[in-house]
């Protein structure tokens, strides 16, 4: 599965994302707050999605992380890739090596239409529409 930190990149992304159009920037300590994680966490995650040019980041009193209006669409197979990679997609679900379409293991089948339609999902949902679903009150990032 993705990893605490992928989770909390997914999460950081989607939460810069639900305030775009506030044009606000947000602190480590404020995005920590909101995705429930730690501030040394926090910081190193969002310095991994500013060098990929998924977030954009400024120094200075007024400073702090932000998506930049009219980013082209973030999916969040971009974040997963960045943080995990993509091979949690592709590989055995027992983990063995040897397992393929010849010589399955005994969950091949029914695992792989999981992770592929898992794989489908993350390549075709944005962080953007994550956060207008925030936005209008129908999802949210922490209890």
């Amino acid at each position: 599965m993705l990893s605490t930190s992928c989770k909390y990149a997914l999460r950081a992304s989607v939460y810069l994302m639900s305030r775009i159009k506030e044009s606000e920037r947000s602190g480590i300590r404020e995005v920590a707050g909101e995705i429930g994680a730690n501030e040394h966490t926090t910081a190193k995650i969002l310095q991994q999605l500013v060098h990929a040019g998924i977030l954009s980041s400024a120094k200075g009193p007024n400073g702090g992380f932000f998506i930049a209006p009219g980013k082209r669409s973030v999916f969040l197979i971009d974040i997963v890739r960045l943080i995990d990679g993509d091979q949690f997609f592709f590989e055995c679900g027992l983990g063995l090596k040897e397992c393929s379409e010849k010589k399955p293991c005994p969950i091949h089948h029914s695992y792989k239409a999981a992770r592929q339609g898992l794989y489908h999902e993350f390549c075709n949902i944005t962080i953007q529409e994550l956060a207008a679903n925030i936005n209008k009150g129908m999802a949210f990032l922490k209890r």
